[in-house]
């Protein structure tokens, strides 16, 4: 009897539920841009940073002079030394090794086989008839899945393995197997699987080897399960201690879920153990201190920079553009006062998630074309996959450009941000995948696989779904649509709650400002101030409208007059 998947969750079925406590084998690893208002500016709390290169002028002058005379004296010679670089310069090294490149000449490249692995589900005759095409291959099914994991095969290949592995052996999959599966599960962020195979070698096994251990907390962490990533760092300390990956990972987790002190308490426990943390562990700190507010989350981001310095770690570019942001806020031009942040507070965003997901995407239903059904399918979908950095209305987002192609727009806008290697949801109707003039299927394709796709049906509304899967991500999470959500603000019960709605729209509407053939799309700024009458108690900044402006209710001013009382 042939034995294959076809449901998500019917994966733990494949195994008998016989619960031996045995040890695990031990054998087995935007660039998004708000032009500037008038009289606010971004500005740097401390220092700004700036490239330095100290130097004594004379002495160069005098070494470039000299390196001049020794050219013209050995004209012949082709090798040249930069007056401007030093043993310990960045690049030094590699460039000493291209003046003497080692010959290469005798050296043939490595004779690879070429196989073609499956792209979709096999059954298991067909396994079988493959794994017959492959007599020399001792084992033959942690061989293949091992080439999956090298071209990272989609989940739902490896799974059939699986499947007729099982199906042979009376519902057992190996331990090996298993690890392998999870590894790939683990890289596509395939949350539901991940669960799956924790809770199998959670019945099966009464410890792992670190591998597995790894790729456990690694594919927890983002879950609503992730404080169980903790425990399995607690089990590693049993035995070892745990690796910079695995307090990486734990770290990021509790940031992510807004657990600072857990995360702090991590970091500590690492420099404890004298492990160099990974620096984008450090940077997972910055990023998160953007929103917070305080001296007492700052000092801690002095230690990280005092850490750096003591330590001499550089940052890389992407690390420093953090800490550069971290350091930025709207600052007044007149008198220098920091201005109220657009972001909300945990407490803020937990209230206005509440409130949105039950007037609009619940009780909303005037406003909204679709069912209940697809709403749940919608629901369902979200749950099972990575929270989403981006969430983008599709057919909104390709009707931006009317004289382009609308599936050229789409992927020209989803490949930028994929590139940024942020995970990105894009919401669509059915008839997007209909070939056409304005729908290319190989458009659509290429799209498919750079985001992850939900296809609603064509009479349906895509906010509600915008809106859920957007708030569903987390404070981070942002959106892009050219609709303005007054509807939607109106179905919220009070001030309040739509005055809270309006400022977390402002720090999460990406809008897209111009795009041309061949060339980035360019995304306007967010704001990162909130435009409200605020005071410092010595100084009031309140914005207004120009005389001259039309402003719409859903604008805000962009002029401002800065009141600082004399002493």
């Amino acid at each position: 009897m042939t034995f294959y998947f076809t449901g998500i969750r019917s994966f733990p079925k494949l195994w008998k539920s016989n619960p031996y406590l045995g040890l695990g084998p031990g054998h087995s690893s935007l660039s998004v841009f708000l032009k500037d208002c008038y009289g606010i500016k971004n500005q740097e709390k401390w220092f700004s940073l700036k490239t330095v290169c100290p130097q004594n002028t004379k002495a160069t002058n005098l070494l470039v002079a000299k390196a001049r005379y020794v050219r013209k004296k050995d004209e012949g010679s082709s090798k040249q030394v930069s007056a401007d670089s030093h043993m310990f310069a960045a690049g030094a090294a590699k460039k000493r090794s291209q003046m003497n490149p080692l010959s290469k000449e005798h050296v043939l490249p490595p004779v690879k086989n070429i196989f073609q692995l499956p792209t979709k589900p096999l059954n298991s005759e067909e396994w079988d008839k493959l794994k017959e095409d492959f007599k020399e291959k001792a084992n033959f099914e942690n061989w293949i899945i091992s080439q999956m994991i090298k071209c990272h095969s989609s989940v739902d290949v490896a799974k059939s393995v699986l499947a007729w592995v099982a199906a042979k052996n009376n519902g057992i999959v190996g331990y090996d197997l298993l690890v392998k599966y999870l590894y790939l599960c683990v890289f596509h962020k395939q949350t539901s699987e991940i669960i799956d195979v924790y809770e199998i070698m959670k019945a099966r096994y009464k410890r792992l080897e670190s591998g597995a251990y790894t790729l456990l907390i690694r594919g927890l962490i983002h879950t609503d399960r992730w404080r169980e990533a903790l425990l399995l760092l607690e089990d590693i300390k049993k035995v070892m201690i745990p690796s910079k990956k695995n307090y990486n990972d734990c770290i990021q987790g509790a940031l992510f879920h807004q657990d600072v002190n857990v995360a702090w308490n991590l970091y500590q426990e690492l420099l404890g153990h004298d492990i160099v943390p990974m620096l984008e562990t450090l940077k997972a700190f910055f990023d998160f201190g953007k929103d917070m507010k305080g001296d007492q989350y700052s000092n801690k981001l002095q230690d990280i920079l005092l850490y750096l310095r003591n330590n001499q770690l550089y940052p890389g570019e992407s690390f420093a553009h953090s800490i550069k942001t971290w350091f930025e806020s709207g600052q007044c031009l007149g008198c220098g006062k920091t201005v109220e942040s657009i972001h909300l507070s945990s407490e803020e965003y937990e209230f206005l998630k509440e409130k949105i997901m039950r007037d609009v995407i619940d009780g909303g239903d005037q406003y909204k074309k679709t069912t209940p059904q697809e709403l749940k399918r919608f629901q369902n979908f979200v749950k099972y996959h990575p929270p989403f950095d981006i969430v983008i209305d599709g057919l909104n987002v390709a009707k931006m450009f009317p004289k382009a192609r609308e599936s050229q727009v789409l992927l020209d806008v989803v490949s930028q941000l994929a590139k940024q290697d942020l995970q990105v949801l894009v919401l669509g109707r059915k008839h997007m995948l209909k070939q056409n003039s304005r729908w290319r299927k190989d458009d659509m394709e290429k799209v498919q696989k750079q985001a992850s796709f939900f296809f609603a049906d064509n009479i349906s509304e895509d906010d509600p779904f915008l809106l859920y899967a957007t708030l569903h991500s987390g404070n981070h999470c942002k959106f892009i649509t050219k609709d303005l959500m007054r509807d939607h603000k109106a179905c919220l019960p009070d001030a309040k709650t739509q005055r809270l709605f309006f400022k977390w729209q402002q720090g999460h509407q990406l809008a897209i400002v111009s795009k041309h053939p061949g060339s980035k799309v360019t995304f306007q700024h967010i704001l990162i101030y909130d435009t409200v009458v605020q005071t410092t108690g010595d100084s009031w900044h309140i914005p207004y409208d120009d005389d001259v402006v039309e402003r719409y209710s859903y604008e805000v001013p962009t002029k401002w007059l800065c009141l600082h009382r004399k002493t």
